[in-house]
């Protein structure tokens, strides 16, 4: 059994407490949170639950050997340095931290620790996007060309943090592990409409070896909720719509095919629009997923999906598109 507490719990906090709950090679600790009333909700909601405000005291005891971290984003680095100094493994949400020095330093003292140290980048666990990547990687999609995302909605504007370092997080992995690479420039175009300084709505592009691109636009600014991924491949494209109640992945035989032929060029080129397929998914809750893994890496070895190292490359790619934001969208290399 893994001893575990949960740092944090406002948002995702009591979605933590659940799962380790019904996961059966964990104990659940303790739940830890500055908050009175977010801890007096937890104990009405799990009575047998331990609660406490001191976390300097927490992770002193030795009958704790993990910690899940779900603070609020800007906590998320001393919170989880905190933890591996004392010799605990660390789940912490998205993103690792708000800067890459701070991310590099997590990530050296998880391994001189010889710690786990997992980054909540959910969707790695999300069973549509495990088997989009399936398709990518045994080319039924043919080589790709882009890859667009949109995850928009009206409300949860931050204070700390803006629409891109909030949302752009989860779609700026899942392009990368789609991809099976990393991005080697960024552009991004934004404006702060509610509060001054806090981009609502950004665009944002990355640019890939071999001329592919992934364009990204996250808002909280927006009629609509939208959670969709599109791959574009030459023969043919997915869309993963994570908002779908059912279907949510769709495979279309749709794309341009060159005939050669003693005619022009245009007529050479003929628009194919072919059938529609819905693969069946196994749904599995991807938190579930993501804790049991977790769970994995500590009893097992394993090496995280989601560690450090990933964690840390999202930050800097973040970063880039800030520099890219201020200087009017200027094309900025990753890390540079």
């Amino acid at each position: 059994m893994v001893r575990v507490a949960v740092v944090g719990a406002g948002y995702w906090g009591p979605n933590f407490i659940r799962v380790l709950e019904e996961l059966g090679d964990s104990e659940l600790v303790a739940v830890c949170d500055k908050d009175p009333a977010k801890l007096e909700k937890v104990k009405d909601q799990h009575p047998l639950v331990t609660v406490t405000d001191d976390f300097d005291s927490l992770i002193e005891r030795d009958d704790l050997d993990a910690v899940i971290v779900a603070t609020g984003s800007e906590a998320h680095y001393a919170v989880s340095r905190a933890a591996l100094l004392k010799g605990k493994h660390v789940l912490v949400e998205k993103p690792i931290s708000l800067k890459s020095s701070d991310a590099r330093e997590l990530v050296d003292l998880a391994r001189e620790n010889n710690k786990v140290l997992l980054v909540g980048h959910l969707l790695q666990y999300h069973s549509g996007v495990v088997k989009l990547k399936e398709y990518i990687d045994n080319k039924t999609l043919g080589d790709i060309l882009y890859v667009y995302t949109t995850r928009v909605n009206l409300g949860r504007v931050r204070k700390e943090e803006n629409a891109m370092w909030s949302f752009a997080t989860h779609d700026i992995y899942v392009v990368m592990y789609l991809l099976g690479a990393e991005p080697e420039y960024v552009t991004a175009a934004g404006q702060s409409y509610v509060r001054k300084g806090v981009h609502d709505v950004v665009f944002l592009t990355l640019h890939f070896p071999g001329d592919v691109m992934a364009h990204i636009h996250v808002s909280w600014l927006d009629p609509h909720k939208i959670r969709k991924i599109t791959v574009v491949g030459d023969k043919k494209m997915g869309v993963l719509d994570d908002a779908a109640t059912t279907e949510k992945l769709r495979i279309y035989d749709k794309g341009i095919d060159f005939t050669p032929s003693y005619g022009d060029y245009g007529e050479s080129l003929s628009i194919r629009i072919g059938d529609i397929s819905i693969p069946k998914l196994d749904m599995k809750e991807p938190l579930k997923v993501e804790c049991q893994h977790f769970l994995d890496c500590i009893i097992k070895g394993d090496e995280p999906l989601t560690g450090g190292e990933q964690g840390f490359k999202v930050i800097q790619i973040l970063e880039a598109a800030d520099q890219s934001l201020r200087e009017q969208s200027r094309a900025v290399p990753i890390g540079g």
